[in-house]
């Protein structure tokens, strides 16, 4: 039914169970826990065991296995049921409260503390600084709270010794903004007195024991707490007090406290501490402090004169009718006033504390914005206790379980029960105890104890305990959950005239009259508040208002314990009515504090009076299970082919029905107006099973529909990023050919038309419309410089530029600045024997058959001995001829070398001699339409110093002119 970690064992929900007994229950229960599994339900009730050890269960991957997830998807664990309460507050914008209850060492405080961290690490997504401190604030407030508010007891190492509700308020996207706690009953006698074994408030300890060797100095302390009468009564056990007392510091500071707040506050319990060493003798009639020492130790650290207080201590000043009179104490009244101030100090500084952290977590802005936030509720409160001697304290502790208890009935089994008549299925009422009698027993106007006690305290005259147990015996006499010795003297438990019973829903508790009267009363002098009013350290005299009073005004008299308790009861189960609940119910499994041992007895009881068993009777009567249509038909749809993937027939009713029909459970369910019943966990079990079997084909389809998605998702994001290129490209060629277009948009004005201008870098798409833009610069240049020029003159230009070429850098001078004619020997002007020359070349066409004389003109011959002859040359269109000079009438010298062979020649450029090169092989394209064109040419690497300066200074020339 739900997700597993590890092998499971037993049920997961008691509910489930084949049979409803106790057998059976506690057996589920001790198999769970035996087997590391400490959280079972019941339903949407959470039982917790506590383990006695570190569970590796509540690390950052059980927050994201629980976080956003149903109850029944995971196996049980309290951070479903937070998880529940979040999901609630967002999703449904309700308020709502998380109940955690049990005996005094099952786990509640931890539970409470684990719920805090979980919602925590779900919160503040979007990593806020003042919801990270308002969170941080919620979480390092515990180790304060547990300080001061917590202690040793028999059961409990770290025992909550008062009750705290804590309402975390979230803003409207779900994240915390604020919150506050209220506390309930401190358990203040405790400061005082402690039972064999047990120990005052941790924070004694954690000075004592904590604090370094300076400050105890400055307090005037020792380290030993058997020194001092309010720690040695009970055990001195050390446990982890250095490292508690730095976590409390730190938190401290965390928190905005000041250093003159923890300095405040240190010293107020160092003074209590002193204040219970001072002890009063009577001398001469007359009562005395027996030690000043101790005496000017509290009145330092308490910030008050000496004499004020030895005064306080030991008279009394009474205005009655207008005069004012003192009154000296003997040391019993003495010894009395000492320990309420000692109380009473504790008390006002604990409720100065939890102000101040509440101030802390304030939640900012207006009425009107608070007005809309919506809040969880976490109560941690003691729990139900039964001591070898139960006083006033533990009355009040069991009645706050009782309300509780009322509050469960009415909230669970009450409401288990008129689902069903919501839902419209027939339902035959389960009988379950009701505890409203014993909650009348104590709260009853005029008839209950605390009635019977207030007016107790109101008599004129010295009244006893025994004086009380005698009025309570007469008007509770014939109450069922009510009995004493005197009612009933055959109970040799109960002894005469000290001790009544009350029958609880969790058991008999024997309570002892003594003392009921004083601490109902909660008297604390007027003396003493006047004394703390006037103290020099304004923190401590801003708690103790009341003494600001004249001395002799008549004062109203001040409510009791008992009802200030039964008015705070009163106001916290009607918070909780207001939210939607929750509830963590806390067992512990044995008193030896054992991992491993499980005490039948003492769970079996907790069992009993926590209503666990009649709470699996009322739902299990009718039915095991129920879910709301919509999310039963999203859970087993996949299992019938009608309704997978999606049912298109009708509502979720109609779907629920058609699936339940086609697997034959119809017979073993019943269908609600919003809900599914399912009768017998048979049923469950079938369905889950199947929805068990198809969940490796649903993982199979959803994996393939997933991996087309992410193959879709991928193809997208690759035609996007071509897209994103093409235009990225388009952008950059676009920027490059403005930033060109910007450079040379004055090239026409140039004297050389744009050629120094410094071409900028191209992009790499650029690159290849670089060259093209280049040639094209190129061919508007030479435009530029061409039209100026005939188109005649063109052809003779052209063959300049490629003698150009040719001469560059080897001669300078060539005949750039005349018009080429080709054969030159064959004009008057250039060859005065023209007509040799003409016959000659007559004479040599007759023989060879050539068609035209493309080029002729002198050179010299220089032989080795560097002795030159006068020669001619002429270049046909089929060969090269080597003519004698004019003297010998150009006779022809038989020495031609025809142009194919020249041509062929691949090595003619690694040549220094004489070379002949066709022009085709060695200008660019558009200039092999010219013909041949015969020049010398020695190449650049073979040439002469000499010629490379002739060839420079012929291409300056064809530059400066074109």
């Amino acid at each position: 039914m739900a997700h597993h970690q590890g092998q499971e064992v037993g049920v997961q929900d008691f509910v489930l169970l084949d049979a409803v007994t106790k057998e059976k229950f506690m057996d589920n229960l001790q198999r769970r826990f035996q087997a590391g599994k400490i959280y079972t339900y019941i339903g949407e009730v959470c039982i917790s065991v506590n383990p006695y050890r570190e569970m590796n269960i509540y690390g950052p991957e059980y927050v994201s296995r629980y976080k956003g997830r149903e109850l029944f998807e995971n196996a049980p664990h309290i951070f479903a049921i937070a998880d529940a309460a979040y999901r609630v507050l967002k999703q449904r914008n309700n308020d709502t409260c998380i109940m955690i209850s049990g005996e005094s060492g099952a786990g509640k405080t931890e539970a409470s503390k684990i719920i805090m961290k979980y919602i925590a690490a779900v919160t503040n997504q979007g990593k806020q600084g003042e919801i990270e401190r308002v969170k941080n604030v919620l979480i390092k407030s515990n180790a304060i709270l547990e300080c001061f508010g917590n202690a040793k007891t028999n059961r409990n190492d770290n025992s909550s010794r008062f009750g705290k509700y804590m309402d975390i308020e979230f803003d409207y996207k779900g994240d915390p903004v604020g919150g506050i706690i209220t506390n309930y009953l401190l358990e203040k006698s405790r400061v005082i007195q402690q039972q064999s074994g047990e120990r005052n408030f941790h924070c004694f300890y954690q000075l004592l024991r904590g604090a370094s060797n300076n400050e105890l100095q400055q307090y005037n302390l020792s380290r030993d707490p058997a020194s001092y009468h309010y720690t040695n009564q009970g055990s001195t056990e050390t446990l982890s007090e250095k490292s508690d007392y730095r976590a409390t510091t730190a938190g401290l500071q965390a928190l905005g406290f000041g250093g003159d707040e923890i300095s405040m506050v240190w010293r107020t319990v160092a003074a209590i501490l002193h204040l219970g060493n001072i002890e009063f003798r009577m001398q001469d009639e007359k009562i005395t402090v027996a030690n000043g020492k101790t005496l000017a130790n509290v009145a330092t650290l308490l910030q008050v004169t000496e004499e004020e207080m030895r005064t306080a201590l030991t008279e009394r000043v009474i205005a009655a009718r207008g005069e004012i009179m003192t009154k000296s104490h003997d040391t019993v009244q003495a010894e009395y006033g000492r320990d309420a101030l000692a109380k009473a100090i504790y008390d006002r500084m604990f409720t100065w504390i939890i102000q101040r952290i509440n101030k802390a977590i304030l939640v900012p802005g207006s009425a009107t914005v608070k007005r809309y936030n919506k809040v969880i509720g976490v109560l941690d409160i003691y729990g139900f206790e039964i001591f070898d001697r139960n006083s006033f304290e533990q009355f009040c502790i069991n009645y706050c379980n009782e309300k509780l208890q009322q509050l469960f009935i009415e909230l669970v089994l009450k409401q288990e029960q008129e689902e069903y008549n919501r839902e419209g299925i027939e339902w035959t009422n389960i009988e379950y105890f009701n505890n409203q009698i014993i909650c009348a027993l104590v709260e009853q106007p005029d008839k209950g104890v605390i009635a019977i006690m207030n007016e107790a305290c109101l008599n004129v005259g010295k009244i006893t305990d025994e004086m009380l147990l005698d009025d309570m015996d007469k008007k509770l006499s014939h109450h069922p959950h009510y009995s004493s010795r005197q009612l009933k003297p055959m109970d040799k438990e109960l002894r005469h005239r000290e001790d009544f019973r009350i029958t609880h829903y969790a058991g008999d508790v024997i309570y002892s009259i003594g003392g009921f009267i004083e601490k109902n009363r909660d008297t604390l002098f007027q003396d003493f508040k006047r004394l703390l009013y006037r103290s020099h350290d304004p923190l401590v005299s801003a708690m103790w208002p009341e003494g600001a009073q004249d001395i002799a005004k008549t004062t109203k008299r001040p409510l009791t314990a008992g009802t200030l308790f039964q008015k705070s009861m009163a106001e916290l189960v009607a918070t909780l009515l207001r939210k939607e609940p929750l509830y963590v119910r806390c067992i512990k499994p044995n008193d030896i504090k054992s991992p491993t041992v499980f005490d039948e007895v003492r769970v079996e009881h907790q069992v009993r009076y926590l209503g666990l068993l009649e709470n699996v009777r009322v739902r299990r009567a009718g039915f095991v299970h129920r879910q709301r249509y919509d999310k039963f038909l999203l859970r087993y749809k996949m299992i019938s082919q009608y309704t997978w993937p999606n049912f298109r027939g009708g509502n979720e009713r109609d779907g629920v029905k058609v699936l339940m029909n086609e697997k034959n459970f119809s017979h073993d369910v019943r269908f609600g107006r919003t809900k599914i019943f399912i009768r017998s966990p048979q049923t469950l079990f079938a369905l889950e099973q199947q929805r068990n079997d198809m969940i490796p084909h649903i993982v199979t389809l959803l994996q393939k529909q997933v991996r087309g998605w992410i193959a879709r998702q991928r193809y997208k994001k690759m035609k996007a990023a071509l897209v994103i290129m093409r235009h990225y490209r388009k952008y950059k060629l676009k920027s490059y050919v403005q930033d060109l277009a910007i450079r040379f948009r004055n090239a026409r004005t140039l004297r050389d038309f744009g050629k120094g201008i410094q071409w900028p870098q191209p992009p790499l798409v650029g690159r290849q419309a670089e060259r093209q833009l280049r040639m094209l610069f190129s061919r508007w240049r030479a435009a530029m410089i061409l039209r100026k020029y005939p188109r005649e003159e063109w052809p003779q230009l052209r063959l300049q530029i490629i003698a150009a070429s040719a001469f560059r850098k080897r001669r300078k001078f060539w005949g750039h600045d005349r018009k080429w004619l080709g054969n030159y020997l064959s004009i008057v002007a250039e060859n005065s024997n023209y007509s040799s020359y003409n016959a000659s070349v007559r004479n040599i066409k007759n023989t060879d058959h050539f068609d035209l004389v493309v080029f002729s003109a002198f050179v010299k011959k220089f032989n080795k001995c560097n002795k030159s002859a006068d020669r001619a040359i002429i270049v046909t269109d089929s060969a090269i001829y080597k003519l004698d000079g004019a003297k010998n009438k150009f006779r022809n010298m038989k020495r031609s070398v025809a142009i194919k062979e020249v041509s062929k020649q691949q090595e003619l450029a690694q040549s220094r001699s004489l070379t002949v090169e066709a022009a085709v092989g060695q200008m660019t394209p558009e200039f092999t339409h010219a013909g041949t064109f015969i020049v010398y040419k020695v190449p650049p690497a073979y040439a002469s110093p000499l010629e490379q300066s002739e060839q420079q200074a012929a291409q300056n020339t064809l530059s400066q002119r074109y």
